[in-house]
């Protein structure tokens, strides 16, 4: 059976990227991109505006107010460009341009749902707000990661990550600070239907 991990990048506000600002808000350091290269195989899944987007940068273009991608950049996509993706979409059209990319035009929870059930290996979202959201509902979420990068973006933020989530008891299982100043958080999720009644002792 495979294992679904959503995963984020945010600013401490929970925003997913930022008006003018590069990739990982420019914070990266050497730590966090090797650990970034030391990550397991995994198929992605995808809607389709994060697919359009990475797709877009695959192809060359370059996020705006940028002249071209810095390195750290230019390698990330090079390694999705090769790694197995799932897009979720009803308004794309086949065949995908993306490499190694496979359209599923099917309900997204129900698709990946069999996924998980006949598959094996981590299937990991990118970006696709609303496809987490819908994924976390159902309760197919096996971990949830965030790394949290040390900015705040009150003024030019975009692509609020939390909204219109349920509510969700989050268990501890991995934390890591990286180049002391990044900070990674990854849970357990449990979707609540209520409060909790009492404090856990």
């Amino acid at each position: 059976m495979s294992e679904l991990l959503v995963d984020f990048i945010t600013s401490l506000d929970g925003h997913a990227s930022g008006e003018g600002w590069p990739g990982f808000w420019g914070l990266e350091g050497p730590e966090y991109i090797a650990w970034l290269g030391e990550q397991p195989k995994a198929t992605y899944l995808m809607g389709a505006n994060t697919y359009r987007l990475m797709s877009g940068f695959a192809a060359g273009e370059v996020p705006d107010g940028q002249d071209e991608f810095r390195p750290e950049e230019e390698a990330s996509v090079d390694e999705l460009t090769r790694a197995s993706k799932v897009v979720f979409s009803s308004s794309l059209e086949e065949p995908l341009t993306w490499a190694n990319s496979r359209l599923v035009r099917d309900d997204a929870v129900e698709a990946v749902r069999a996924m998980k059930s006949s598959g094996s290996g981590l299937l990991s979202t990118l970006g696709s707000l609303s496809l987490c959201r819908s994924l976390l509902r159902a309760g197919l979420v096996d971990r949830f990661r965030v790394v949290v990068f040390p900015v705040i973006t009150g003024a030019t933020g975009e692509e609020r990550i939390y909204d219109g989530y349920p509510d969700v008891a989050l268990e501890m299982i991995e934390h890591r600070t990286f180049d002391g100043r990044i900070q990674l958080v990854e849970y357990k999720p449990r979707v609540l239907e209520h409060p909790p009644l009492g404090v856990p002792a």
